[in-house]
């Protein structure tokens, strides 16, 4: 095989390997901090984040609360509970589902989970018309 051509192919396999080498990467700083599942209380009630859904936010309820995140299971100097907006999701129990965040534009869509099941209200909801 002629210089060029081994040069050639040293390459391709460095292109290749180098993308490999950086997802076997034992440096896991980002998933640490993506590992919490997105919950708050409000009135009592956990719930838990439902992506996908297509929904309307309605009138301010008040303050949920979102607990800090413990991922490790060690005692690192807990960080605080923050507070953010509670708002009514239109055709929807509060008692089911609300949606939270710092303004209507900018919401999660979370439901009160009994074990891995939505409410119905929920799933009609995700289901649509």
């Amino acid at each position: 095989m002629s210089w060029a051509k081994r040069s050639a192919s040293a390459l391709l396999m460095a292109v290749v390997a180098a993308p490999a080498a950086a997802c076997t990467s034992e440096d896991n700083s980002a998933d640490d901090t993506a590992s919490c599942v997105y919950q708050v209380t409000y009135d009592g009630r956990t719930y838990r984040d439902v992506a996908n859904v297509e929904f309307t936010v309605g009138a301010k309820l008040g303050a949920a609360t979102k607990p800090p995140c413990d991922d490790t299971g060690q005692d690192e100097g807990e960080e605080p509970a923050t507070t953010e907006t509670a708002y009514a999701v239109d055709g929807i129990s509060p008692k089911a589902a609300i949606a939270v965040g710092d303004t209507p534009d900018n919401v999660h869509f979370v439901a009160v989970y009994s074990g891995n099941e939505l409410p119905s209200e929920v799933k009609k909801l995700i289901a649509g018309p």
